[in-house]
């Protein structure tokens, strides 16, 4: 087994990020600007924001975080996208999900403009990526395909079995993974928890990434020997014994599975470090207006 560690490898593209900011700063004369608009005061999104924020400044980045409590109206949250959509100093907007109830994120999410959505959720972007035309990727597969990148792990002619059908991780990732390009050109089955015979299917992959967010869904009986195992699930327990009060488990029985497989993702230390280098990298294209101009 060996370990395909986030750490590393985000430490290692943050690097390259900084200089082509650098680059960037020193042709245009300003920074790739980042904007994060985050409601309410959930701990797990508090967290990931802050995290965001420390990476852009990390790189050289501007960033800005506008924050409303959980009573903000949809109405208001909508007119603050927009304000930022006609801002041309910021270059990617992130709205931290989830939202109160009472806030429909469908409609936040065809509100982002479709050029500054960095995470790669807006309809637009999605079907540029079906279409294999320049587009935003979704933020974590898109880190997922450089982590493969980065490792050379073999894609070609593999089966890739992709454990759940979510809009931000499993649809696109079978996508990705599927079409003519490298990281790419496998044989993708896509399931999810009402899929019949799933041990089966899954025991059957060279490649399988789980996220469909259940601790320990992915157990040793169905991982082959030699299987590259990609763990996007992040699942928060609350915890007695550590500094923060909450412990994160993976979609995949780490301990378990790790003897068989021939490459696997930790959790932390995997998909979730990838998932900010994927919005960075998003946020330097449109910075440098390389997807639309």
């Amino acid at each position: 087994m060996q370990l395909l560690d986030g750490k590393v490898i985000s430490e290692r593209l943050k690097v390259r990020i900084a200089e082509e900011s650098a680059q960037l700063l020193s042709s245009i004369g300003r920074k790739p600007h980042l904007a994060a608009i985050l409601v309410g005061n959930d701990g797990g999104s508090e967290t990931y924001v802050a995290s965001k924020i420390k990476n852009c400044e990390k790189v050289g980045f501007t960033s800005s975080l506008f924050r409303y409590d959980g009573s903000v109206t949809e109405r208001e949250l909508l007119d603050k996208i927009e304000e930022v959509n006609n801002d041309d100093d910021v270059d990617g907007l992130i709205v931290q999900l989830p939202l109160p109830k009472h806030i429909d994120p469908e409609k936040v999410t065809e509100k982002i403009s479709y050029k500054k959505d960095v995470d790669g959720f807006h309809p637009l972007n999605l079907g540029r990526m079906v279409r294999n035309l320049p587009c935003f990727i979704p933020a974590t597969p898109y880190g997922i395909l450089m982590m493969l990148e980065e490792y050379q792990i073999d894609t070609v002619g593999k089966s890739c079995v992709i454990v759940g059908r979510s809009n931000i991780v499993g649809s696109p990732m079978s996508i990705l993974m599927s079409r003519n390009d490298c990281p790419g050109n496998c044989t993708v089955t896509l399931t999810h928890s009402k899929t019949k015979n799933l041990k089966d299917i899954v025991l059957s992959a060279d490649i399988i990434v789980a996220a469909i967010g259940r601790k320990h869904f992915i157990t040793a009986d169905m991982v082959k020997e030699g299987a590259v195992v990609i763990d996007v699930g992040i699942n928060r327990e609350a915890s007695a014994v550590t500094k923060s009060g909450f412990k994160l488990y993976g979609d995949v029985d780490f301990d378990m599975v790790a003897p068989k497989a021939s490459w696997i993702t930790p959790v932390p230390g995997g998909i979730g470090l990838m998932t900010i280098v994927g919005l960075l990298k998003n946020t330097l294209a449109s910075a440098r207006r390389d997807i639309y101009p």
